[in-house]
């Protein structure tokens, strides 16, 4: 594992913008979309570093990651990592956050909770694909539920209140019965 954790830093640079984002005043519409989407080219610039520091040779161990006792007592920690598979989903969604920003440039409605949720989702995107503890996995799947819901929910079409909570319910059965096996 690296001394530097820079993994880490991949994953929780979005969480750290959502935060950041929510102190701009809603009312600065402009700023907050290129804060959005700085923090996510930002986001991805960390990920081409994990993919510059990753060692093709060790295949089959998980490089770049860190680990720390969570709970000791149930055998959790938070234990994170890369193979040669999650790596580049990593790096995908790190590409296509910048991407999603763009496209939702249009968005008028709630514009600050709106990017404040995607990268929430980014965050937890980026946990799931380099989780290594179940327990941990299982919070960053979580973790993107709450986002979700609110992105269909609120700025979705049609019948977008139902469509959310339908999901919620769906992944939410679905995720505790994974939890459960």
């Amino acid at each position: 594992m690296s001394d530097l954790p820079l993994l880490d830093i991949v994953i929780f640079t979005p969480l750290a913008g959502a935060v950041l984002l929510g102190l701009v005043p809603k009312s600065r519409v402009g700023a907050i979309r290129i804060a959005a989407l700085a923090i996510t080219v930002i986001a991805f610039a960390f990920s081409l570093a994990l993919l510059a520091d990753f060692d093709v040779a060790a295949a089959g161990q998980f490089q770049l990651g860190s680990s720390a006792e969570w709970i000791p007592s149930w055998g959790v920690g938070y234990v994170t990592g890369l193979d040669g598979i999650s790596l580049w989903l990593v790096l995908l969604t790190t590409f296509l956050m910048p991407l999603a920003v763009l496209a939702s440039w249009s968005v008028e409605k709630k514009v600050k909770p709106f990017f404040v949720f995607l990268l929430a989702l980014e965050t937890g995107m980026i946990g799931v694909f380099s989780a290594l503890d179940m327990f941990l996995f299982y919070l960053f799947w979580e973790a993107t539920l709450v986002p979700m819901y609110f992105l269909i929910g609120i700025w979705g079409y049609g019948r977008r209140t139902y469509a959310a909570l339908k999901f919620f319910l769906f992944t939410l059965i679905g995720s505790l019965l994974m939890l459960v096996a």
